[in-house]
């Protein structure tokens, strides 16, 4: 493992000769948890097999801990494409897994340098003659809603808001691929759309749900929990590296949990409002600035978004962790927190997860009516 910012050209001739054999992965951004556990499924795969080269990591600094070829590198501009020469497949994760540090800067901050980064990766890619371009944003995009199919089919609309949340980011990231699909026509994109991803380091929106003190569930509707394990993400990405899979596949755990089985997991209560009172106090928490994410985003935790991950399950990709374990991982993973009014009680607060103070917030207002009643 090496720590390096020079160009690739070093290591191995340019895109236009490209002798190897082997197959040569770069990861962006390989510190965040999903593209760790990328770059470790690729690096346990280079040992196996000659068929794989080491992956390559790519950041803006190294981290020796991440078993990878670092290339130092700004994501968001075109002297991306200087690193990519060599490399037959690019990987990149758009979805969020560090909740406290996406919140941490304003939407409209946020949404400029996603889109930066977006552009930059799809461009250079092309540029560099890469041959696919792999991105992670989640199922999410397909919105949650209680007229929604169970499974979703991979090729099912796109119908969550296009607000400024973090689901709206990455319906802006799947637009800048499409419009990447048709000005380079030499590199193929790959969209994987996960379900609720848990694993380590992995903290979300779903994740800060189970972290308030009861689980908010809105009268008449049914909830179905789906989650995807990082390392089984990772397999599916390898899968879509070494075939040709269609523009869109989605990676989930097999079935889903009812929100019954899910109280009994987790040995949470319930707390049970109208749709109007739950979307309706979230959006007045957030137009005050209490949410610092919209509304929208609560349905998550209210409304199935079921994957069916039928591309993968053909090509041979098979979970090892069911829906039951991946649970069990999250609540190991949030072990010690908990959300208070939907900040969590620590040394230092937490940004805000929408769907968690939601829950701790609008909870808390239903006890306080039901007691002024009494």
């Amino acid at each position: 493992m090496s720590s390096q910012g020079q160009g690739p050209g070093s290591e191995r001739e340019g895109a236009s000769s490209r002798p190897h054999a082997a197959l040569t992965v770069a990861v962006a951004d390989a510190t965040s948890a999903i593209g760790r556990a990328v770059v470790e499924a690729l690096h346990a795969a280079a040992q196996r097999a000659p068929e794989w080269a080491e992956p390559i990591a790519l950041g803006p600094s190294a981290d020796a801990t991440v078993p990878a070829r670092w290339r130092i590198a700004e994501l968001n501009t075109p002297n991306l494409a200087r690193h990519l020469e060599d490399v037959d497949v690019l990987v990149w994760s758009a979805a969020v897994t560090d909740l406290e540090a996406t919140l941490s800067i304003s939407a409209h901050k946020r949404r400029e340098r996603t889109l930066e980064t977006a552009r930059a990766i799809a461009t250079s890619a092309a540029a560099a003659g890469v041959s696919r371009l792999i991105v992670v944003t989640s199922a999410m995009v397909y919105g949650a809603a209680p007229d929604n199919p169970v499974p979703l089919l991979e090729d099912s609309p796109l119908r969550a808001e296009r607000d400024a949340g973090i689901v709206g980011d990455l319906l802006a990231v799947e637009e800048v691929m499409d419009q990447a699909r048709r000005v380079h026509p030499g590199l193929a994109i790959t969209m994987v759309r996960p379900a609720a991803m848990v694993g380590p380091g992995v903290d979300t929106i779903v994740t800060r749900h189970f972290e308030a003190p009861r689980l908010l569930t809105v009268k008449g509707a049914n909830p179905a929990w789906q989650f995807c394990h990082v390392a089984d993400l990772a397999c599916a990405v390898l899968l879509v590296a070494t075939h040709q899979p269609a523009p869109v596949v989605t990676a989930g755990s097999e079935g889903y949990l009812t929100q019954e089985r899910v109280e009994a997991r987790t040995g949470m209560r319930r707390v049970e409002l109208s749709a109007s009172a739950a979307l309706g106090t979230a959006q007045r928490l957030h137009r005050f600035g209490v949410l610092p994410a919209p509304a929208s985003e609560l349905a998550l935790a209210i409304h199935p978004w079921v994957i069916d991950s039928a591309t993968l399950r053909a090509v041979g990709w098979h979970p090892a962790y069911d829906n039951e374990t991946c649970l069990g991982v999250l609540l190991e993973t949030i072990r010690g927190r908990r959300a208070v009014a939907g900040r969590r009680v620590a040394p230092k607060e937490a940004a805000l997860g929408a769907a968690s103070a939601a829950v701790a917030l609008v909870g808390t207002a239903a006890v306080l009516r039901r007691a002024r009643k009494r």
